[in-house]
């Protein structure tokens, strides 16, 4: 699947960066007694990646996407190069660095792909102990089956404040994002509400399609694309590579 990246400095305020925004203002202002975990989880493609990497800018949040290789020790070495520390010493001595820092910066830790994980006991007791050993907030983001898979391990369910579904993409949504993907063109809106729905929920595929038409309005030299002027021109859906306007 395409890879969307977002160009600097423009991040468009989609619904889903607005659901966890108030999450994570939510846990950071918590009271002592209630635990400081969230979790933003759906299907792939629904901006949650974009959401996230917006959030860790607007509030300073350390932000770390996990990789299926990474071991326990490479997973807190990336955590440490994220806060700007030096990582010394054994797995245990990692721990203790990234406890110390979460404490006294008090700024939020964003894991995300966190199915990565699952795969491991070890892996989500260290995240586990991350939380005790700062008290601090952190946003677990992953896919759709999360919250059930996380059932698993009670002791970290039970520390899940906040339950994050992420929203379906809008006709709104996209029309914030039509300016970033599709600068200088103006989309009628039945082309726009077009694209919302081949994109079946998708804010990836919404990017790709607004992608799309800006390349074909350039080569036309069309500064307003419609629906009857794009005609049977190809958008991207996901069920098959690409798939024909009728």
């Amino acid at each position: 699947m395409t890879n969307i990246i977002m160009p600097v400095n423009r991040v468009a305020d989609i619904s889903n960066l607005a659901l966890v925004a108030v999450a994570t203002e939510k846990l950071m202002s918590r009271v002592d007694s209630l635990p400081g975990i969230g979790a933003l989880y759906g299907p792939p493609g629904r901006g949650k990646t974009i959401a996230c990497s917006a959030l860790a800018n607007q509030t300073r949040s350390y932000y770390v996407q996990m990789r299926s290789a990474w071991s326990r020790k490479a997973f807190l070495e990336k955590i440490l190069f994220e806060m700007g520390v030096k990582p010394t010493g054994t797995v245990s001595h990692l721990l203790d660095q990234i406890c110390e820092q979460l404490a006294a910066s008090r700024r939020p830790l964003i894991i995300d792909e966190f199915d990565f994980c699952l795969r491991s006991d070890g892996m989500i007791e260290m995240v586990r102990d991350i939380y005790e050993g700062s008290q601090g907030t952190l946003m677990l983001v992953g896919e759709e089956t999360l919250p059930t898979k996380l059932k698993k391990w009670e002791r970290f369910h039970s520390r899940i404040m906040a339950w994050i579904p992420a929203l379906p993409v809008s006709f709104d949504d996209a029309l914030k994002l039509a300016p970033i993907y599709c600068p200088d063109i103006v989309i009628a809106p039945d082309l726009l509400a077009r694209v919302v729905d081949l994109a079946a929920g998708s804010v990836r595929r919404v990017c790709v399609n607004l992608t799309r038409i800006h390349e074909e309005a350039m080569l036309m030299a069309e500064p307003e694309m419609t629906l009857a002027r794009w005609g049977d021109r190809d958008l991207y859906t996901g069920d098959a590579p690409k798939r024909r306007l009728v």
